[in-house]
């Protein structure tokens, strides 16, 4: 399908009636955003399918960093409930 001057100038034509040239710039505007936005959400799930390659496997160093990891946040929980308690404040056990 072939679009030819005088079809665009219709079509122009007809953009016009409708909006009135006061309005069209708003409304190229709002769909210039319009088209970024939908652009920029279809990178966005682009980038996502190639971020989710499959299941993830841990080696043995990444299980052992995790471990280490978890001991390190409990070691951070204890930590802050004994400074709670220490403060009087509710919600935290006695660690004595």
């Amino acid at each position: 399908m072939n679009l030819g001057a005088p079809e665009i100038i219709l079509i122009v034509l007809a953009i016009l009636l409708l909006f009135g040239y006061k309005k069209l710039p708003d409304a190229s505007r709002s769909l210039g955003r319009s088209l970024r936005i939908f652009k920029g959400e279809m990178k966005g799930m682009k980038d996502d399918d190639k971020g989710r390659s499959g299941p993830a496997v841990l080696d043995a160093a990444d299980a052992d960093r995790r471990s280490q990891l978890e001991a390190e946040a409990a070691a951070a929980e204890a930590r802050a409930a004994e400074l709670r308690a220490r403060a009087g404040r509710p919600g935290a056990a006695d660690p004595r």
